[in-house]
């Protein structure tokens, strides 16, 4: 009897050691090895749609960006162009492009030149028998014009801009004169700066205005070009047109099959001029139909495009326009009537 007793402890003692022993042994490999895979599993899935997550904000986020400059670049120029009293077109540029600052520059193309007249505030003392009686306001007349600028060694060796195009702009003004003395001026105008002659040269007022010319050398160092917006894009491809200026200015379209000088009013609504009669620019490299505009000169009126690149802000390499990426190049417009009279006191 005790030697049953005996057999019966020592057979619950191997039980519980060996249950002990199992639940203080750990993990087998199989065991570790099935939990890897099953992490593997769950936790891969996850970071790719968190990487996916994190690519298309950072996407967005530089679209959204380029729309926004893009829109603040064209209401900048449209409220610049409303106080334009005169807008060359492609045959107008053509006609006074050697007079233009840096005219041989290989690295940019003039768009937009326009005369504006602008408003300017307290310009001059008023004073009666020496004593000021405070201030009055004038107007100056001055030459704007936007460059479509392509980055070289020559002009980026700070690496500030990015590979693609940018625009900017360029202003020469003219002086404040004395009202007592119309001669002389309170202000000097800008070094080069001229007026434009209405009374001296025959013809209309384009044959005018595309006989200016400027006055001795530029000061580029007091006139320095302003850049407006960088990451316009430089892409070249076939389905990039610009569009046809006769249906933007719908009067000229009905007359562009008659004379030939009709004919040539008609080519000269685009700018900037890269073909025939009217080609002011041979930079092949600019014409991708990321800056343009139609002009109609005789009625101050101005379209103008622009088309940003947004992936170029977030890859250096494959940033190219292509269809399906069509929502990556932000593409807007204005268009603009100058509201001021040339000649106008």
């Amino acid at each position: 009897m005790i030697q049953q007793i005996q057999f019966f402890i020592s057979i619950q003692l191997k039980q519980k050691r060996s249950k002990l022993i199992v639940k203080n042994g750990g993990f087998t490999l199989i065991e570790l090895l099935i939990g890897m895979v099953m992490a593997f599993l769950v936790i891969t899935p996850l970071l790719g749609f968190m990487i996916n997550i994190l690519d298309t904000d950072r996407k967005e986020q530089a679209k959204v960006s380029s729309e926004q400059e893009v829109q603040s670049a064209l209401d900048y120029i449209g409220q610049d162009l409303q106080q334009a009293i005169y807008i060359y077109d492609a045959k107008g540029i053509k006609a006074i492009k050697s007079q233009l600052p840096q005219n041989d520059a290989t690295d940019r193309v003039p768009v937009l030149v326009f005369w504006k007249r602008q408003f300017t505030k307290e310009a001059f003392d008023v004073k009666v028998s020496g004593i000021s009686k405070g201030k009055n306001d004038s107007f100056v007349y001055s030459l704007v014009i936007y460059y479509l600028i392509q980055d070289n060694a020559s002009n980026d060796a700070d690496k500030i801009w990015s590979d693609q195009f940018r625009i900017a702009r360029f202003e020469l003004k003219n002086g404040i004169s004395n009202p007592d003395d119309p001669t002389k001026y309170l202000k000097e105008p800008d070094k080069g700066f001229a007026m434009f002659d209405l009374t001296g040269i025959k013809g209309t007022l384009e044959d005018k205005m595309s006989a200016w010319q400027k006055n001795g050398d530029y000061d580029l160092k007091a006139n320095q070009q302003v850049a407006l917006i960088d990451y316009v894009d430089k892409s070249k491809d076939a389905s990039l047109n610009r569009v046809d200026c006769t249906t933007v200015f719908t009067d000229r379209a009905t007359t562009s099959s008659s004379t030939q000088d009709q004919k040539d009013k008609v080519n000269a609504l685009l700018v900037p001029g890269f073909a025939a009669p009217n080609q002011y620019s041979t930079l092949t490299d600019l014409n991708t139909a990321s800056f343009y505009a139609c002009v109609d000169s005789d009625k101050i009126t101005a379209k103008v495009f622009i088309r940003g690149n947004a992936l170029a802000r977030i890859d250096n390499q494959n940033n190219a326009y292509t269809a399906p990426k069509s929502t990556f190049f932000p593409t807007a417009s204005i268009q603009v009537k100058g509201r001021g009279l040339i000649g106008g006191q």
